[in-house]
């Protein structure tokens, strides 16, 4: 991370020039990098300003001399503003964009603060941003009730800024430790990667937009040929060093809307948004092939072989559910196995069709 420039990040493998000079699966490359603010240059670079990489603070106040003052005296701390003054608006903005913190005003004319931390805290979308309430209301009774509606912190005004500044950067600290405890939960210990729950989480989530926005979505299922076979001839820090070497492999062919993760013992899901079923097996059978050329330190003269199954959609997958989507995958990655492994098998479940295609 560059924060005195800009973010390039590199797309290893899959970003390989035709003979004509263009990306084989460019389209897919400029879906996401124009997704994510982004653009792909001639080498195959997304730049993203740094601006990006900082949290956002929500201030709602309908005071327009609290918005000018905060906005001068804040502008030097490692955040992004934005600002509104109704605070009816600030469930949708929240939704819309989450933020790391949100600075809000008690008193308002059209929805008062308490109705805002209310709404805020009975929403499972919106109730662990940190909220600290910036108030003219002095009374205990008032700083009790916005505690027990959910509020990090209260601030009175006229305040110092100094001591916002200070709490500010609590409030932070405190989303930042939040997000880490999240990700722990959903973390394989060995490889680092999203573990099942978080598999379950993610590929919901990438299902239903799918659906919603008609837009192509593929998921690999990936298993280690004969992994036994390397626990009980070389022992398990090689099949631990093995599992970890895909664990990496996986990493370097994702791009930053695929969802990696470890699905349980030698096995491995990929879940690719903005991906069709046919660049879904080529970016598989490519994962295989590297897999097959790596030298392992403890094993160096036996290579390491995958089977995957990998099913997709380049649109709506009509009424198509996750369960339903993760059985095809199993059984492709089944017909691969039986079909002399170190395979991929792909279906395309574009409604009315359903294609097997082999590939390796």
């Amino acid at each position: 991370m560059n924060l005195l420039g800009c973010v390039r990040v590199f797309w290893p493998i899959r970003l390989m020039k035709t003979d004509d000079g263009k990306y084989a699966d460019g389209s897919r490359a400029e879906r996401i990098a124009a997704s994510m603010g982004g653009v792909v240059d001639s080498e195959g670079i997304r730049t993203v300003s740094s601006n990006e990489t900082k949290p956002l603070v929500l201030l709602v106040d309908d005071s327009i001399d609290v918005h000018r003052l905060l906005s001068a005296r804040l502008r030097h701390e490692q955040i992004r503003m934005t600002s509104l003054t109704k605070g009816s608006e600030t469930l949708e903005a929240v939704k819309k964009e989450p933020p790391a913190v949100i600075l809000l005003d008690l008193d308002m004319p059209d929805m008062d603060g308490f109705e805002i931390l209310r709404a805020l805290k009975d929403d499972a979308l919106t109730n662990n941003v940190p909220v600290i309430v910036l108030s003219g209301l002095t009374g205990s009774e008032d700083k009790v009730t916005a505690f027990d509606l959910g509020a990090t912190d209260y601030v009175t005004k006229p305040f110092d800024l100094a001591e916002l500044r200070a709490r500010l950067r609590a409030a932070l600290r405190l989303d930042h430790l939040l997000k880490l405890l999240a990700e722990r939960a959903d973390v394989d210990g060995l490889t680092g990667l999203g573990n099942r729950a978080h598999f379950n989480k993610r590929w919901a989530e990438k299902v239903a937009e799918s659906k919603r926005y008609s837009q192509p979505l593929s998921l690999a299922i990936v298993d280690i040929d004969f992994f036994k076979r390397v626990n009980d001839t070389y022992g398990h820090p090689a099949g631990d060093e093995v599992i970890q070497g895909v664990a990496r492999l996986l990493q370097r062919e994702c791009r930053s809307h695929d969802v990696p993760c470890r699905f349980g013992g030698e096995e491995f899901a990929l879940i690719m948004p903005h991906t069709g079923p046919k660049d879904a097996a080529m970016v598989t059978d490519r994962m295989r092939q590297a897999l097959a050329q790596v030298v392992w330190q403890r094993h160096p003269e036996n290579p390491v072989n995958l089977s995957a199954g990998t099913v997709g959609c380049d649109a709506s997958c009509g009424e198509v559910t996750p369960e339903e989507w993760l059985e095809q995958a199993d059984r492709n990655l089944y017909a691969a196995k039986r079909g002399g492994r170190n395979k991929v098998v792909s279906t395309d479940l574009a409604p009315g069709t359903c294609q097997l295609a082999k590939a390796g």
